[in-house]
């Protein structure tokens, strides 16, 4: 077959693409997850905090921590129900707005370029976090949580700013090395949350949460200045696009309809399908963890549950390079499947613990838990023309913002259900929806497999015939010969 023309089609998409490894948008996402990491488990725990001094509930250490009887024990489940229904509003509130302004803002950039959808969420997340800030000091109540989640939905939250991350790496970057780049992303993310969980333990187990939270505004007002003036625009040829337009919309249902590849159409849709349950399941553990670590038979304090958090951001980076070792001999998909396997291993883990040593156990068990979403998105990108990966990660925006939703709902009622026969009955379910995109990811892979001995089989003596590993990177574009 004969080679592509090195930069013709993207030259024509307006697209630098270039397979180097300088820094680009990566300092950008680890400021705003270690922001995210630091705000998720505090505003989860002062709500927590809040709610047990309208009930009355004086906390573990009163009562003994293993001790499950007797109206504390009572006390302490109402508390942790309430919290559980607490986040579930907050998300509701944010998945509406977010939904509507990731689907607008990730076309949008396709045509006006990228830095706008860098900078714009960073705005909305430290808005939101300045009204956390107001609600602590004053102490209002907890529904006021609600109207910085609002805001920040409103300028794209923070699945817009990964949308424009993943969508910057895939202009800048060819499908050799897109997944390992993606994988870099994803591993930002673990780094920076773990940072950010060891400092926000240690920080308010002696502060409290309000000093902290200062430390969240900053750093999401960081994100906004680093955007603004270090991140070279990735767009070349930028256009005329109005953002308020229904355009940006059918741009997104086109990509999932396109009926002249069907074949195409069809993998977008299974693996979007296998990625809503893995960041479902993911979303819905994170929800449920701190609850999980701060009640009995555990009843860990803020410097613990901040350890807990860290190294289960460390996954993050574990993951990244296991998948660069593992890419030397496994496709991709293997490696997906591999990731899975060590998701569920984790998840039974955490469903047993009654002590801190399972539970730390659970997390290590765990290590290879997050190589499944950069294969993910990058088969999805692949799948996708270079002048459509706005598109396609603003509609992934919306699948995690639909995840966020939808661990909430099922998670954070499942949770409280079922705490008085199985106190790890979620993470247990967790593990068995896994098997969905276990099953997506192997069949695909395999027919994957079964294509490439048939092209092996049917090549012409003399040719030259891709090998195992560095075939994964073409399967995509193999299957749909009219993406670029």
């Amino acid at each position: 077959m004969a080679a592509r023309a090195v930069g013709s089609p993207l030259a024509a998409s307006g697209r630098c693409r270039g397979g180097g490894l300088g820094l680009t948008v990566e300092p950008l996402l680890l400021l705003s997850m270690m922001a995210l990491a630091l705000q998720a488990p505090l505003s989860t725990q002062y709500i927590f905090h809040r709610l047990s001094e309208q009930l009355g509930f004086s906390g573990n250490r009163s009562r003994g921590c293993n001790n499950s009887a007797g109206p504390e024990a009572q006390l302490e489940q109402a508390v942790e129900v309430m919290t559980s229904h607490w986040n579930l509003y907050i998300n509701l509130g944010g998945f509406a707005v977010g939904l509507f302004s990731a689907t607008l803002l990730g076309p949008w950039s396709d045509r006006v370029g990228r830095r706008p959808i860098l900078i714009l969420p960073g705005i909305g997340l430290s808005l939101q976090a300045a009204i956390y800030l107001i609600v602590m000091y004053q102490k209002l109540p907890v529904s006021y949580f609600l109207i910085g989640r609002l805001l920040s939905g409103l300028l794209g939250d923070f699945n817009t700013i990964l949308a424009g991350c993943f969508s910057y790496i895939a202009d800048i970057s060819d499908k050799e090395s897109r997944t390992f780049r993606v994988a870099v992303l994803e591993a930002c993310l673990g780094i920076a949350g773990m940072f950010g969980s060891v400092i926000g333990g240690q920080w308010s187990k002696t502060q409290g949460y309000i000093n902290p939270f200062w430390l969240v505004l900053a750093l999401n007002l960081a994100t906004v200045a680093y955007a603004f003036a270090f991140v070279p625009e990735s767009v070349t040829q930028k256009g005329p696009g109005k953002l308020f337009t229904t355009e940006h919309y059918r741009s997104v249902y086109r990509l999932y309809t396109r009926g002249q590849e069907a074949a195409c159409r069809h993998r977008l849709c299974l693996f979007a399908l296998s990625l809503f349950v893995v960041v479902t399941v993911h979303f819905g553990v994170k929800d449920i963890l701190i609850l999980f670590e701060l009640s009995s038979p555990l009843c860990w304090q803020s410097d613990l549950i901040g350890y807990g958090s860290a190294v289960e951001h460390l996954t993050y980076l574990s993951s990244l390079l296991g998948l660069k070792a593992m890419q030397v001999c496994l496709q991709d998909s293997w490696i997906a499947e591999i990731g899975l396997l060590s998701n569920m291993a984790g998840l039974v883990t955490f469903s047993m613990a009654a002590t801190s040593s399972v539970m730390f156990t659970g997390y290590g068990v765990r290590f290879l838990a997050m190589a499944t979403t950069p294969v993910i998105r990058s088969k999805l990108s692949k799948l996708a023309d270079v002048t459509e990966q706005g598109a396609l990660f603003a509609s992934v925006a919306c699948v995690e913002s639909a995840c966020s939703l939808a661990s909430t709902l099922i998670f954070s009622s499942l949770y409280p259900a079922t705490l008085y026969f199985l106190k790890g009955f979620s993470f247990l379910f967790g593990a068995v929806l896994l098997l969905i995109p276990m099953g997506i990811i192997g069949t695909l892979g395999w027919a994957e497999r079964g294509k490439q001995y048939s092209r092996f089989e049917d090549s012409p003596r003399g040719s030259t015939v891709t090998t195992d590993a560095d075939s994964s990177s073409n399967q995509e574009e193999q299957i749909c010969p009219n993406v670029s």
